[in-house]
């Protein structure tokens, strides 16, 4: 398999913390079918809140064990589960709950503004320019319901979150953005620190 030409510049320690991340892609499948236990199809006001808020603390949750201790996992966690639960209430509402592929990528947009904002907040004091976070989001978000509708999966049964087609996409794009931002960790450590101690986190 051919290196993505963005993660060729990377160091041998930190294209294996992007692939780590990249593997994270896993925890949104997950998420997307606890979202839709928790509240079924995304067709109502109520559905699209407590589905994403489900999905996002999911997302969250998987997020921060594949990040090599960056992130924090209750902060990543809750602050994912906030954003996509107002996010997705939003967005699922501003397109009527339409699943063409024009309405899932602005909803998805939408979505990412809101998710962004709340994961920019979440993010250790030694982050690069956060808002850059921020301002990604809703590109990496439409693109991961975009790829994910073009793949053929069925959207319309009105998932939480995009499939794992948008989801490899989402992760492998968001990952060389988070190694800019936030620098990877070193690979030695001093005994009796930490990884969230190496971020300030």
């Amino acid at each position: 398999m051919r290196v993505p030409v963005p993660v060729r510049g990377l160091s041998g320690h930190a294209r294996r913390e992007w692939i780590r991340w990249t593997a994270g892609f896993l925890a949104f499948p997950v998420a997307g079918l606890a979202g839709r236990a928790a509240a079924g199809p995304v067709d109502d006001t109520m559905s699209a809140l407590v589905g994403g808020v489900v999905t996002g603390a999911v997302i969250g949750a998987g997020q921060a064990l594949v990040s090599s201790g960056r992130l924090s996992l209750p902060r990543w966690s809750a602050a994912t589960a906030a954003g996509s639960g107002l996010g997705l209430l939003l967005g699922a509402a501003l397109v009527g709950y339409r699943t063409d592929l024009g309405s899932l990528a602005l909803m998805g947009a939408i979505e990412g503004v809101l998710l962004g904002a709340a994961q920019a907040w979440a993010l250790p004091s030694a982050t690069r320019l956060p808002w850059l976070w921020a301002l990604a989001m809703p590109a990496l978000w439409a693109a991961g319901w975009t790829v994910t509708t073009l793949a053929g999966v069925g959207v319309e049964a009105r998932f939480t979150v995009f499939g794992a087609t948008g989801a490899l996409t989402f992760s492998a794009l968001s990952g060389v953005l988070l190694h800019g931002l936030l620098p990877a960790t070193t690979p030695t450590r001093t005994p009796g620190s930490g990884p969230l101690s190496e971020v300030g986190a």
